[in-house]
């Protein structure tokens, strides 16, 4: 017998995650020069990291013969006077997708269920299906959360529910209102993750006070990262916000040194980096306009978009992905995502995004 046949199998049954495709990886399979490709393809800043944190990076690398501080102490320091957090309310992690993980191993067995919209982040079913527990996907409404659907679904076995808001890959956003019902209206036995790993693209008028909500809803957790506006997703650095209680739990599970010494020291600098935040916001909102009007006028629709990407829908839009990856651009099909018909671009530079509409148009006329 196979040994690999003794795994669980709900382990065998895993569709490995897809990331979006390299610059490298592309230059050797269509020869081109690396130089010349634009990707746009994993919701990257197109700003690079910041430059404080950049300096961060050079002053640690001397120490990193050394394990990293296990319990980030400078990390959440800053996110405690930035968020008004205590360190026992904080989980570190490699990146939010660490983090979303986390909270699943806390809760989760094979006796229970999680609940997740349709056409929301990947990971949430992988970090379901790892542990074996049941999976309960909520049909979208608009390629948004049905969050009155997603209340109905929770069983008396369900211990998780994720929310993505802004959610990825569909750009699609609910209201803090809404959302902040959704939590009162929630049976006490469901940790709700919120992500908001685009929290920081969102217009101040439509940021919720999610932090201010883990006092009156204690089965809260808010996970957060700096891969996207804070320009660290090489790096891997995310986190999570919650009562005592669940991030005790979540740190039992959690793997020592789960972050790395470069990171900490990168996202302590760049959380105090507000102007380029601000920087990569102003550049996303302009690309945003400059994006959408361009889709509009090759006659292509778009799901109204709340982050730093947009999923619009194109005529074969397998055969368009792979014009483009010829000219040197790549975005990120969302077939698995159950939208065959759309296609998402992240919002680059002022330059990379008239690069790719004038792409996609070469693309669709071909």
């Amino acid at each position: 017998m196979d040994i690999c046949d003794l795994a669980p199998s709900y382990i065998r049954a895993i569709a490995p995650y897809q990331p979006g495709k390299p610059i490298p990886e592309l230059a050797r399979e269509m020869g081109l020069d690396e130089s010349g490709i634009i990707k746009l393809a994993s919701n990257e800043n197109p700003l690079g990291a910041s430059p404080l944190a950049q300096r961060a990076v050079r002053g640690v690398l001397d120490g990193i013969s050394r394990y990293p501080d296990g319990n980030g102490f400078e990390l959440k320091r800053a996110l405690g006077a930035r968020f008004g957090v205590e360190h026992q309310n904080i989980v570190l992690g490699n990146g939010s997708n660490d983090v979303l993980e986390l909270a699943a191993r806390a809760f989760l067995t094979p006796q229970h269920s999680a609940v997740y919209s349709q056409h929301a982040f990947a990971v949430y079913p992988l970090a379901v299906q790892a542990i074996g527990a049941a999976a309960i996907e909520v049909p979208a409404r608009a390629f948004a959360h049905d969050l009155d659907a997603m209340r109905r679904a929770v069983r008396s076995d369900t211990r998780v529910l994720f929310i993505a808001n802004p959610n990825n890959p569909t750009g699609t956003y609910a209201p803090p209102a809404a959302v902040e019902a959704f939590l009162a209206a929630l049976p006490g036995h469901v940790a709700v993750v919120l992500d908001e790993a685009y929290h920081e693209y969102l217009p101040l008028e439509l940021r919720g006070d999610s932090i201010g909500w883990l006092q009156r809803f204690p089965n809260l957790i808010v996970t957060r990262t700096f891969s996207k506006v804070y320009g660290l997703a090489g790096l891997r650095m995310g986190y999570a916000l919650a009562g005592a209680g669940i991030a005790d739990l979540m740190n039992r599970v959690r793997q020592p040194f789960n972050v790395n010494s470069l990171s900490l020291a990168a996202a302590a600098a760049a959380l105090e980096d507000l102007e380029f935040v601000r920087r990569s916001f102003e550049v996303n909102q302009a690309g945003l306009k400059t994006v959408t009007r361009g889709l509009s006028e090759l006659g292509l629709q778009y799901i109204v978009p709340f982050g730093n990407f947009v999923t619009f829908a194109v005529p074969d839009a397998s055969g368009v992905f792979q014009r483009l990856l010829k000219l040197g651009v790549i975005v990120r099909p969302v077939a698995s995502y159950g939208m065959p018909d759309h296609l998402r671009v992240t919002i680059g530079t002022e330059s990379e995004n008239a690069r790719f509409l004038d792409s996609l148009a070469r693309a669709l006329g071909a």
